[in-house]
């Protein structure tokens, strides 16, 4: 029920990862039963054929967590949300992952509380790949999970997102970076003096400070910062597409053979601008939390959606939970 577009959105979205993945995946659809159905009609018979096949199915839930309710308050007042709801299934092992376009502040504290945290974790955050001048993206987190940060957490941040890499996008031996105002050890704000001490004596593959022109070069895997940094980072990055949409459009617009030129150049743009649509991506991963919970953009549009979804699939297949354990064994262990 979460989203700016839900319920239809949402639906669609999960109609069509039913679809795309043959039946490999199944949703649950957690929400009001008679909305959730009434949109489901309009996806027949790929909607029938998927719930005759046990690959959809819809869940009650009658409360509704807003976008701009205090996520606290409204998980006290609002128990029987598809939030809620959903996170219980989850926890209770009826479903293998949570994918969520609603309240962010409600998923994160909802997911922290009913699921719990991994051993060894501190606070859970949140990590965005962001597209680079090299073929692999570069994680960035905390992208808003954790506004005031310890050195410990951002050390954190920099273990798990290295074992998320490793996992998801099949990289060896993830660079880390520490995102400051000075590639010198002796640059920074005291919380990032000393997580450069802890990520330094770790066994992560940690190359010092970075500045933030060095994520779209693609000069490290793993950026880490608090997330009061990284959110501005993001949302900074996600106006980049429309920003230059509109000088391509301008520009196109100064005669016809500017007109020409950007006709002939439109293919490839297209495919730039795609690379840095949020909908590719789907959604972003919790980590640290015991469970696979993935947040989506509030504007998701049914194939962010889909996107999301998968994305939530190949981080259980991929056991993601189980290498962030095991990088923590080793960091407390002091092996490579």
């Amino acid at each position: 029920m979460g989203g700016d577009f839900a319920p239809g959105a949402v639906v669609q979205g999960a109609v069509e990862a039913v679809a795309e993945s043959r039946g490999r995946v199944s949703v649950i659809l957690v929400g009001r039963q008679a909305v959730i159905e009434s949109e489901l009609q309009k996806h027949s018979p790929a909607a029938a054929e998927a719930k005759i096949a046990g690959t959809l199915r819809v869940v009650n839930a009658d409360d509704v967590i807003e976008m701009h309710d205090a996520p606290n308050a409204a998980l006290k007042t609002k128990k029987n949300s598809s939030i809620a709801v959903g996170l219980a299934l989850h926890r209770d092992g009826k479903g293998d992952a949570f994918a969520s376009a609603g309240n962010t502040g409600a998923v994160l504290s909802a997911s922290t509380l009913m699921l719990g945290r991994i051993k060894g974790i501190g606070r859970p955050t949140i990590g965005a790949p962001l597209p680079t001048a090299t073929h692999s993206p570069c994680l960035l987190l905390d992208v808003g999970a954790n506004v005031d940060c310890r050195a410990r957490h951002l050390y954190e941040f920099g273990l798990m997102g290295s074992a998320y890499v490793a996992a998801m996008f099949g990289t060896r031996h993830p660079s880390v970076g520490l995102l400051s105002i000075g590639e010198e050890e002796t640059k920074g704000n005291e919380v990032t003096l000393e997580a450069f001490k802890l990520l330094k004596e770790s066994s992560l593959n940690f190359v010092g400070n970075i500045e933030g022109r060095d994520i779209l070069k693609g000069g490290v895997d793993v950026a880490v910062c608090d997330g009061f940094i990284g959110n501005i980072l993001l949302k900074f990055g996600e106006s980049i597409p429309s920003f230059l949409k509109a000088r391509f459009v301008r520009y196109a617009s100064r005669g016809p053979r500017e007109k020409l030129v950007a006709l002939l150049a439109r293919s490839a743009l297209r495919s730039v601008m795609q690379e840095m649509d949020y909908q590719e991506a789907g959604g972003v991963p919790l980590l640290g939390v015991n469970g696979v919970s993935v947040i989506g953009h509030g504007g998701s549009t049914p194939r962010a959606i889909k996107n999301m979804i998968l994305l939530a699939e190949k981080t259980v297949l991929q056991d993601v939970n189980g290498k962030i354990q095991d990088s923590l064994h080793r960091s407390r262990h002091g092996e490579e």
